[in-house]
């Protein structure tokens, strides 16, 4: 027959044992979310793509040689954000989306990085501006329509453009060619190599919706293919496993 004293014993290994359960869960849950982070958001990072080229851009010095280009290797980095019809809220819509605490972690043998927005001005995409340099951050603010120039992104999704530019990487001055055509035999054209020009550059990415906000570390190793064989170079990334967002008050 069993007493009331072992009655009580068993009632209190019973609820230790489940207050540690819950606690094992709670632990679980928690190790689960910093692995994974948000893993349903609402407008989620669906593509990054990657294009890196190579360009002479003709001094301001006078010279008597034909040409006298400064040799810059250009990557322009796309993030396409988009919808989650299946999570989404009604009425809910992106507020905006911000790209800041930019650190270049590994810096390139050869060249100086700079980072730079969308031109506002007509023709180029991008110019080698002083005020198109992003200095603390880079924020898209939602709008009816995409459009890069202003800086705006559409408030139901869209992408989000900014590049890093490795600049005096060296110069070029030559009599010789006929023809000068931008692409990585620039690179050759000054004896610099894939090698040397490579670099890590590492941000974070914050997309705020009308009820949320949700941010995430981007490390992106640039250029992304190999400059010493491709006279450009392409990535496209849809695979997202390894940026994590979480939510953030």
């Amino acid at each position: 027959m069993i007493t009331e004293k072992r009655k009580e014993t068993i009632k209190l290994i019973v609820a230790i044992t489940i207050l540690a359960l819950l606690l094992l869960f709670v632990v679980i849950m928690m190790i689960k979310y910093e692995v994974e982070g948000e893993t349903n958001m609402p407008y989620q990072l669906s593509k990054i793509v990657i294009i890196g080229t190579v360009e002479g851009v003709e001094t301001t010095e006078k010279s008597k040689e034909k040409w006298n280009f400064d040799i810059y290797q250009n990557n322009d980095v796309y993030f396409y954000i988009d919808q989650n019809a299946a999570n989404v809220k009604e009425n809910e819509l992106i507020k905006s989306v911000k790209i800041s605490n930019i650190q270049i972690k590994n810096a390139p043998q050869k060249g100086t990085i700079r980072t730079y927005m969308p031109n506002s001005e007509s023709g180029r995409l991008y110019t080698y501006d002083e005020q198109f340099l992003v200095e603390d951050k880079l924020e898209y603010k939602g709008g009816s329509n995409s459009n890069s120039s202003n800086l705006e992104i559409g408030s139901k999704g869209g992408p989000v453009l900014i590049r890093f530019s490795n600049s005096n990487i060296g110069n070029y001055v030559s009599d010789k060619d006929k023809e000068i055509i931008h692409n990585s035999t620039l690179l050759k054209k000054i004896k610099a190599t894939n090698e040397e020009i490579k670099f890590n550059v590492s941000c974070d990415f914050m997309i705020e919706t009308t009820n949320a906000k949700y941010q995430a570390e981007v490390n992106l190793n640039l250029p992304t293919g190999n400059l010493d064989e491709e006279e450009n170079c392409y990535l496209e990334k849809t695979d997202m496993k390894d940026i994590v967002f979480k939510r953030v008050k």
